[in-house]
C-alpha cells in the first residue's frame, strides 16, 4: 500500500483511537517501522498529527475535533464507561449531565432508572431521555451550539445555581498530565464549574482518547472530582495522585 492510500487510514485511526503507534501502524500495514516513521514525519509537517514518543496523536490546538465525528471515536469504550457509571447512580435523586458523547451514552443507559430529575444543558439528552417516562427532564436555557445541541453562556450557568443536585456527570475535551481537566469553549467551562459547585457528588466520564489531546481552557482538577470513569490506565503519577486526593477510580471493560 502507498502512502498515498497509507495516509487517510493513518488518520482515520488516531481520530478514532486518539493516537497511533509505530509498531502497530507497522504490524497493520505490513510495512517496515521506518516506513511508518516516514509516513507520521510527512503527516506532522503538514500539521495533520503531531509527533510523540513511539507515535503520534491528534495535533493540541484551540479547536474541537467535529461532534459528529466525536461519536465514532472509541464506541464501545465510551459504552463500558457510561454502564459502570449507571450502575453507581441509584433511583429517585436529582442528577445533572452535561455536554458530551460520553454524557450521552449515560443518558442511554439511564432508561430503565426511575424517579429521576434529570437536568441537563444537552439538548440530544435530553431528547435520549424522552423515552424514560419516569425521568422529569428540566433542560437550562442558554445560547445554543448548533455544532453539538449544546446550551451555555451565562443564562446555562444561572439556572443551574438555582439548584442543588444529588449527583452530577460531566465530560471533557481533555484531560492534563497533571489531572486538570481541559475544554476548548470558555463558556462552557463557566458552566461545567457552575454544575461542580452545585453537586453533592461528582462522576467524570472521560475515555482514554482524552489522555493524548490537550485544550486551552481548565475546567477543574480531578481533585475536585469524586469518582472517575475511563477505560484505560492512568499514568502510576496520575494514579497516586487520585489516591492522594481521594478521587474514586474506576477502569470499566468492554
Amino acid at each position: 500500500m502507498s502512502q498515498t492510500f497509507r495516509h487517510p487510514e493513518i488518520l482515520e485511526i488516531a481520530r478514532r483511537e486518539g493516537k497511533v503507534t509505530v509498531d502497530g501502524l507497522a504490524d497493520r500495514f505490513g510495512v517496515t517501522l521506518q516506513t511508518i516513521r516516514r509516513d507520521l514525519t510527512d503527516l506532522a509537517d503538514a500539521g495533520r498529527l503531531e509527533r510523540v514518543h513511539g507515535g503520534a496523536i491528534l495535533p493540541s490546538g484551540t479547536t474541537n475535533i467535529g461532534y459528529e465525528e466525536r461519536r465514532t471515536i472509541n464506541p464501545s469504550g465510551k459504552t463500558a464507561i457510561a454502564r459502570a457509571c449507571a450502575q453507581m447512580i441509584p433511583n429517585d435523586i436529582s442528577l445533572f449531565l452535561n455536554i458530551g458523547t460520553s454524557t450521552e451514552a449515560v443518558a442511554r443507559e439511564l432508561l430503565h432508572h426511575t424517579n429521576l430529575m434529570v437536568v441537563t444543558n444537552n439538548m440530544n439528552v435530553a431528547n435520549i431521555l424522552v423515552a424514560n417516562r419516569d425521568c422529569e427532564i428540566i433542560v437550562t436555557g442558554g445560547q445554543l451550539r448548533r455544532a453539538d445541541g449544546g446550551l451555555v453562556g451565562n443564562l446555562a450557568a444561572d439556572t443551574i445555581r438555582q439548584f442543588k443536585f444529588d449527583m452530577a456527570v460531566i465530560g471533557c475535551s481533555a484531560l492534563d498530565p497533571d489531572g486538570d481537566l481541559l475544554d476548548y469553549d470558555i463558556q462552557e467551562v463557566s458552566v461545567s464549574r457552575a454544575i461542580l459547585s452545585q453537586s453533592r457528588k461528582s462522576y467524570l466520564v472521560a475515555d482514554h482518547t482524552k489522555f493524548a489531546r490537550s485544550a486551552p481552557a481548565k475546567i477543574a482538577s480531578l481533585s475536585e472530582v469524586d469518582t472517575f470513569f475511563t477505560d484505560l490506565p492512568l499514568t502510576k503519577q496520575l494514579e497516586n495522585a487520585c489516591r492522594d486526593w481521594g478521587t474514586d477510580l474506576v477502569i470499566c471493560d468492554d
